[in-house]
């Protein structure tokens, strides 16, 4: 029996045939073979080398006797996992940001992603045209603006004046 989708949420659907592979005691070339697959295919998908695609989903899906989209889901979970974690480590143009802007706390060391509301809030109140620009072009203008609509009071008036400026409010 395959586990459910939401347990193993994020988790390339490799492994998982992998192991009801080695559960049902059957050799990838017999799951090639008996799906209609080449053995190469199957083995690159259990190596974590290929993704699954609809075709192969419901191949699949007949075989281990499950939803037709099964895999399809895993491998979908897995992607959006990856780009989770692809864009956590995106940073913005650090030339086009003045270091003494985050003069509080260690620069290298800022999660972009985490601190976001943070650090629109302070790029708008004590920031220049070239770093407001790059914030609104790492995040997007509009999650700028919807961010900065939501900040109630800010003590710096330069805040306000930017996020008009910059058509953000």
């Amino acid at each position: 029996m395959l586990p459910k989708i939401t347990k193993i949420k994020g988790i390339h659907p490799g492994l998982i045939l992998g192991r009801e592979i080695k559960r049902n005691n059957i050799k990838s070339s017999q799951l090639a073979m008996s799906i209609g697959e080449h053995k190469q295919t199957i083995s690159a998908i259990i190596n974590q080398k290929r993704g699954i695609n609809p075709e192969l989903s419901i191949k699949l899906a007949n075989y281990f006797h499950t939803e037709e989209d099964y895999f399809m889901m895993l491998q979908a979970g897995y992607e959006v996992k990856r780009k989770l974690i692809e864009n956590s480590n995106r940073m913005p143009n650090l030339d086009n940001i003045r270091r003494v802007l985050f003069w509080d706390t260690s620069f290298d060391k800022i999660d972009w992603n985490k601190n976001k509301r943070a650090i629109i809030q302070r790029i708008l109140e004590r920031g220049n045209d070239k770093e407001i620009n790059e914030i609104i072009k790492f995040y997007g203008k509009a999650t700028v603006s919807k961010i900065a609509k939501s900040i109630n009071l800010s003590r710096f008036s330069t805040f306000q004046k930017n996020a008009e400026t910059y058509d953000l409010i």
